[in-house]
C-alpha cells in the first residue's frame, strides 16, 4: 500500500468553492473528501402547479335570496381592467350570511378563474389560522404547489413567493373572518384578472384607500325571510299559517342563522308548529334559547355567534355593549347613551363608532343608532350576567331623567303657557335646551323631535313604571301630550296616559291623576270609547275638586264639556260656561280663550250658529292677543267659525274661513284639526258647487292624516272616496 498518497503536503493548498445564482432544492459544497460520503437528499413533493386548487368550502344548505348582492359582487369582479385585481370585503353582523353569500358567488364564478380558488379562514376556532398572516401565506403557498419543506421561514419571504406563484395564475382568493386590513392587503393575488373576496365582522373602511370595495349585508326583509323559511321548512307549513310565518321571520331579526336554527328545530321536533314557535319567540327572555340546537357535534346557537363577537371587544367597548342592552329604547342617540352611562358625549361617540365598526351596532343617516333585536337581547343577557343590578338601575334612572328634561323642554317650546301640574323648574334650570336657538321655528323643531322620539319616550315610560319611578313617569306622560295634541297617534296617546295615571295614583299625586284622566278622555272619544271617556272624566272631576287647584278644575270642566258636546250640546254649553267662570276667577287669559272657543263650538252644535259666530270672532282676537299669539288655536277657532257660517248660508265667507284655517293648521303641524277643517270644506264645496275634484282632494288629505294617526274615521272616509270613484274597469 502506498502510504505516500495520504501524507499531508508540506504546504496546505486552499480550495475556493463558489456557488452563484439561485438554488432551488438542496446543494452540497465540499472542499476535500476523506473516505466515502453518503448524502441523503429528500425527494420534493410533486408540484401541484399543474393541478387546479379548489379549496373554497361549499355552502351545504340551500342558498336563498341575496340576488342583488350577488349581482353587485359579480359585477365588481368584472369591473376592473383585465390586468387588475378586483377585491371586495363583505361585512355584517354575526349570522347575517356573509360566508354563505361569498361561497355561493365563488361556486357560481369558478369557471372565470382558471387558476383555481384559494381559501383561508382567519378564525382561531374550527381549524383556522387564528389571524396569522404567516400561516395564511403558508396555506396559500401549499395550495399553489409548494411543498412543506420548501416554505420560507420569514413572512417577507413567504409574501415574495406568494406573489411570484400567484402572478402566474388567474385566481380567486377567499378569506373568511378577516380582522385586519393587512390580512387583505398581503393575501391579494398578483395574477392579472385575479380577485379576492373576504368576509369580516368588522367594517374595514381603511381598505377603501387601496381600492377595495366594501359591502355591508343587511338582515333579510320580511319577503326574503319568508322565502328562506319556506325553502327550509317546505312550503306547506308556511302556506298553512302565513301569519305565524311572518311573525317568526320578524322575531328572528332577519338573520338567516336564526331562521336555519328555527327550521331545524321544526324538522327535528314534529310536535312543533310555526304558531307554537312564534309564541316561544315572543318571550324576550327565552328567545335566544329557542334559537339553539343540540347536535352530536355540539351546540349550535345564535348566542354562540354573538358571543364570539362580544369576547373580541375591548373592556370599555364591552361595557358600552352591556349598557346598550340595559336601555329600553328601540333606538338612541349618543346624548341619551351618555346620559345613561354618566359619560361625556364625545367619549360615547368614540365607543359607539367602534361598535359600529364591529358590526354590532347600526348607525342611521339621522345620527341615531339601533341594535338588531337579537343583538339587543344578547347585550341585555350579557348585562344581566355581568352588570350589577344597582348599576343597571342607576343607568335607567339617568335615562328617564334625560328624556323627562328633553320632553318637557319640547312641550314648552310647542306651547309655553299650557296648564301643567308638574313643577320641573329645578330639573330644567340648568338643562341644555336644544330648541332655544330655533326662534320662531322652535315649536316645529320640538314637534319633529317628539315625533322622531315617540317610540323611545313610550319605552322609557314603560321602563319607569316597571322600576317604580312613578313621579318621573307621570311627569313624562304629561309633557308627552304636547305631541298628541298635534299628531293624533291615538293608540300611543292612550298608552302613555294610562301609564301616567297609574304612576300618579302610585305617587299619590291627586292633581296629576285628575289632569291625566281628563286628557285621556280625548283619545278615548276619538276612538269611539265614549263610556270609558265618561268614567275617566267622572273620576277626574272628583280628583280635581280634592286638589283645590282652580285652573285644574276649570280644565277638567272643559274636557267634560267636550264629552257632553257629543251627547247633549245644551248641557255642554252649561259646562263650558262653568269652565269659563273658573278661568276668569283664576285670571288666566289663555284659559278664558280656550273655554270661550269650546263654548262657541257648543253653541253651534246646540243650534245657535249666530251666537257661535259672535263668540268665535271674539275668541280669534283673544288667541291672537296672547303673548306669544296662539295661532294654532286661532286657526281652530277660524275653522269653527267657518262651520257656523256655513250653517247660516254664508257660503263664500265660510269657504274662505275654512280654506285659511286648513292651511294655517297645516303650517302649525296641527294635522288632526287640519283634517277636520278639510272634511267640512269638502262637504261645503260638494253642497254648493260642481267641483267634485276639489272636494275629493280635501277628503284625500284628511284620509292621509287619519291613517297616519290610526283614527277609526279613516275606514269610513276611505269607503266614501271609493264610492266616489265608482266601479273600476278591469
Amino acid at each position: 500500500m502506498d502510504h505516500d498518497r495520504f501524507e499531508e503536503p508540506a504546504e496546505r493548498t486552499f480550495v475556493r468553492n463558489v456557488l452563484d445564482g439561485t438554488v432551488h432544492g438542496n446543494a452540497l459544497q465540499i472542499g476535500r473528501v476523506h473516505g466515502g460520503i453518503t448524502v441523503n437528499v429528500p425527494v420534493a413533493t410533486p408540484s401541484r402547479s399543474s393541478s387546479r386548487p379548489d379549496d373554497v368550502p361549499q355552502h351545504l344548505s340551500r342558498f336563498i335570496n341575496r340576488v342583488s348582492e350577488l349581482g353587485t359582487l359579480s359585477a365588481w369582479l368584472d369591473d376592473d381592467a383585465a390586468d387588475a385585481v378586483a377585491s371586495a370585503v363583505v361585512s355584517g353582523l354575526p349570522g347575517v350570511g356573509r360566508r354563505a353569500t361569498v361561497r355561493r358567488l365563488a361556486y357560481d364564478c369558478r369557471q372565470r378563474f382558471p387558476g383555481g380558488q384559494l381559501y383561508v379562514d382567519f378564525a382561531a376556532s374550527d381549524g383556522g389560522v387564528g389571524g396569522s398572516v404567516a400561516e395564511a401565506l403558508a396555506v396559500c403557498l401549499k395550495a399553489l404547489g409548494q411543498a412543506e419543506e420548501y416554505l420560507p421561514n420569514s413572512v417577507d419571504d413567504r409574501l415574495r413567493e406568494y406573489r411570484r406563484l400567484s402572478g402566474a395564475h388567474r385566481l380567486l382568493v377567499v378569506l373568511d373572518n378577516v380582522t385586519e386590513p393587512a390580512q387583505v392587503q398581503m393575501l391579494t393575488p398578483k395574477g392579472a384578472g385575479s380577485a379576492l373576496l373576504a368576509t369580516s365582522d368588522i367594517l374595514l373602511g381603511e381598505l377603501r384607500l387601496d381600492g377595495v370595495r366594501l359591502m355591508k349585508l343587511d338582515p333579510l326583509d320580511e319577503s326574503a325571510g319568508l322565502e328562506l323559511l319556506t325553502a327550509l321548512c317546505e312550503p306547506e307549513p308556511v302556506r298553512a299559517d302565513p301569519t305565524a310565518a311572518r311573525r317568526v321571520v320578524a322575531l328572528c331579526g332577519g338573520l338567516p342563522v336564526a331562521l336555519h336554527l328555527v327550521a331545524a328545530r321544526l324538522s327535528m321536533q314534529p310536535h312543533l308548529t310555526l304558531a307554537s314557535v312564534a309564541r316561544e319567540l315572543e318571550d324576550d327572555a327565552a328567545r335566544l334559547s329557542v334559537m339553539t340546537l343540540q347536535t352530536p357535534g355540539g351546540e349550535r346557537s345564535v348566542s354562540g355567534a354573538f358571543d364570539l363577537a362580544y369576547r373580541s371587544l375591548a373592556p370599555e367597548q364591552a361595557w358600552l355593549y352591556r349598557l346598550l342592552g340595559i336601555l329600553p329604547t328601540p333606538s338612541f342617540d349618543a346624548g341619551a347613551v351618555a346620559a345613561a352611562g354618566g359619560l361625556e358625549t364625545a367619549a360615547v361617540q368614540r365607543l359607539m363608532a367602534q361598535l359600529v365598526r364591529a358590526s354590532l351596532l347600526e348607525a342611521t343617516a339621522d345620527g341615531r343608532y339601533h341594535l338588531n333585536d337579537l343583538v339587543r337581547l344578547h347585550a341585555r343577557h350579557c348585562a344581566e350576567l355581568e352588570t350589577p343590578e344597582a348599576e343597571q338601575a342607576t343607568a335607567l334612572s339617568r335615562l328617564v331623567t334625560h328624556y323627562l328634561a328633553l320632553t318637557a323642554l319640547a312641550d314648552r317650546a310647542v306651547q309655553a303657557d299650557r296648564l301643567r301640574i308638574a313643577d320641573l323648574r329645578d330639573l330644567l334650570r340648568d338643562a341644555p335646551d336644544p330648541f332655544a336657538q330655533a326662534g320662531q321655528e322652535a315649536g316645529q323643531l320640538a314637534l319633529a323631535w317628539l315625533e322622531a322620539e315617540r317610540g323611545n319616550v313610550l319605552a322609557v315610560l314603560r321602563a319607569a313604571r316597571r322600576q317604580a319611578l312613578d313621579r318621573q313617569a307621570w311627569q313624562l306622560a304629561e309633557a308627552f301630550t304636547a305631541l298628541f295634541l298635534h299628531h293624533r297617534h291615538l293608540g300611543d296617546w292612550c298608552d302613555s296616559l294610562r301609564l301616567g295615571v297609574d304612576a300618579a295614583i302610585a305617587d299619590r299625586a291627586v292633581a296629576a291623576e285628575a289632569r291625566l284622566r281628563s286628557l285621556l278622555s280625548r283619545p278615548l272619544l276619538d276612538l269611539g270609547e265614549d263610556d270609558r271617556a265618561s268614567a275617566e272624566l267622572e273620576t277626574a272631576v272628583v280628583r280635581a275638586e280634592e286638589s283645590g287647584h282652580l285652573l285644574l278644575r276649570a280644565s277638567v270642566q272643559e274636557f267634560l264639556g267636550r264629552y257632553w258636546e257629543r251627547h247633549d250640546p245644551a248641557r255642554a254649553v252649561t259646562v263650558f260656561e262653568l269652565s269659563l267662570r273658573l278661568n276668569h276667577e283664576a285670571q288666566d287669559p289663555r284659559g278664558v280663550a280656550v273655554a270661550s272657543y269650546f263654548l262657541g263650538c257648543a253653541q253651534d252644535a246646540a243650534g245657535s250658529p249666530e251666537a257661535a259666530c259672535v263668540t268665535l270672532r271674539r275668541v280669534i282676537t283673544q288667541f291672537e292677543s296672547l303673548g306669544p299669539p296662539d295661532r294654532r288655536m286661532a286657526a281652530r277657532a277660524l275653522a269653527a267659525l267657518g262651520r257656523a257660517r256655513a250653517r247660516l248660508g254664508e257660503v263664500e265667507g265660510a269657504r274662505g274661513d275654512l280654506e285659511r284655517a286648513a292651511e294655517a293648521l297645516r303650517n302649525a303641524d296641527a294635522t288632526h284639526y287640519e283634517a277636520r277643517a278639510r272634511i267640512a270644506l269638502a262637504d261645503l264645496i260638494e253642497r254648493t258647487t260642481a267641483d267634485r275634484a276639489g272636494a275629493r282632494r280635501h277628503r284625500a288629505r284628511a284620509l292621509e292624516i287619519f291613517e297616519a294617526g290610526g283614527s277609526p274615521e279613516a275606514e269610513d272616509l276611505r269607503r266614501r272616496l271609493a264610492e266616489e270613484d265608482g266601479p273600476q274597469e278591469r
